[in-house]
């Protein structure tokens, strides 16, 4: 057995080849997806001006979940290049010559799916959880302590939709001077309000100022008078409308997978559901590794050799993934409505790649007769030696 999982040196040359591809073409989507997601936290930088490493922060952690989901598609795409590549080089056509069969081919490919495979689990089962549960909690941070980041002395500060906060100065442990605010989150009664001193209060609420020795003024709309209040103590809140309270229930793509499989009794049936099937996906999606490399295996290696190479079979499996993929889509909103179709997300993770390995490794009379037009030996001679075992 540990003779059979050695890599020989054609394994390795494969091996190496759909290494660095996976590496590459994975690191290349997670940026352009990284970079178009992130375009809907260029407005909080830019109108808020936060730091850039705020921003880096908040975007990376959604990073795991990228990966997570290309992997299966990269992994495909890869072994698709990498064969196809090798066919078109007539560096398959030599191999088979030297005795190595199909199965011996796949090998380096199936490896690579088995990590892969591997990777997506734990990626599924622990780090794409804690990553949303941190961005979640940091974008939560962010939206209702915004006033923490942003309010600088000598400045006017709109930290919140329809408020701006000027300070005179703020010290190390938020303390302020010399305070000016305008509170226009009520368009019939729009306030100015000052005061001597204050402290910045960051709450599970948002954001507010305690003021102290200081005025209310703001013109009465039945009178067009002025009138003017003072105060010796008074808290303002200065978090924005609709955006108070706290931090939402998590969600069912951040919960572990022991709240996922025994659901709370606290959530609703259809919730219930919404959990149970977020889990069984957690743990069947990484079989489509296996799956998506089986087909593409089948795409490349499969059928007769053709000295111009082929674009059908590639590009079958093209639109063989892609259907997949909107199957195991359509599977899972199904399943969350109706838990009688859980069997189905296995169903449709596993059964494409059995039914490929099933059609490549177990081929049927015209697949020896392909083998033929690469054997050379008179009628009966017996066959060759493996180079490569």
């Amino acid at each position: 057995m540990a003779a059979r999982l050695a890599l020989n040196r054609i394994d390795r040359y494969i091996f190496a080849q759909l290494g660095l591809a996976l590496v590459l073409v994975t690191a290349g989507l997670v940026a352009l997806i990284w970079l178009t997601q992130s375009l809907r936290f260029i407005q909080i930088i830019v109108n808020r001006g936060l730091s850039p490493v705020v921003f880096l922060k908040l975007t990376l952690l959604l990073v795991p979940s990228f990966v997570a989901t290309i992997l299966p598609i990269t992994c495909f795409i890869v072994v698709v290049f990498v064969y196809a590549r090798l066919s078109g080089d007539r560096e398959l056509t030599v191999m088979r010559a030297a005795g190595m069969s199909d199965l011996s081919l796949a090998r380096p490919a199936l490896m690579i799916a088995a990590g892969v495979m591997l990777l997506c689990y734990v990626l599924n089962i622990s780090l794409v959880p804690q990553s949303l549960t941190a961005f979640r909690n940091y974008e939560f941070e962010i939206r209702n302590q915004i006033a923490a980041f942003l309010l600088e002395p000598g400045v006017f500060t709109p930290v919140a939709d329809h408020v701006t906060v000027y300070v005179e100065s703020r010290g190390q442990d938020d303390s302020l001077s010399g305070i000016i605010i305008e509170d226009a989150r009520d368009p019939t009664s729009i306030a100015t309000i000052l005061a001597r001193s204050g402290q910045l209060l960051l709450t599970s609420q948002g954001p507010m100022v305690e003021l102290e020795n200081g005025s209310r003024e703001q013109v009465d709309p039945r009178t067009g008078e002025l009138d003017v209040l003072t105060f010796d103590r008074n808290v303002l809140s200065l978090a924005e409308a609709g955006k108070t309270g706290d931090l939402d229930p998590t969600d069912s793509s951040e919960a572990p997978m022991a709240e996922l499989l025994h659901p709370s009794d606290a959530l609703n049936r259809a919730e219930q559901g919404k959990w149970l099937v977020e889990g069984y996906r957690r743990l069947a999606a990484p079989l489509t590794v296996l799956g998506y490399t089986m087909i593409g295996l089948l795409a490349v290696l499969g059928g007769v050799f053709r000295r111009h190479g082929g674009w059908l079979r590639p590009a079958g499996a093209v639109v063989t993934v892609t259907l997949l993929v909107a199957i195991g889509l359509a599977v899972d909103n199904f399943a969350a409505r109706n838990l009688a179709l859980v069997p189905l997300i296995w169903l449709a993770a596993a059964l494409p790649g059995v039914t490929a390995a099933v059609l490549l490794f177990a081929p049927p009379k015209t697949r020896r007769q392909r083998a033929e037009t690469f054997d050379a030996r008179p009628p009966g001679a017996s066959p060759p030696e493996p180079l490569f075992r």
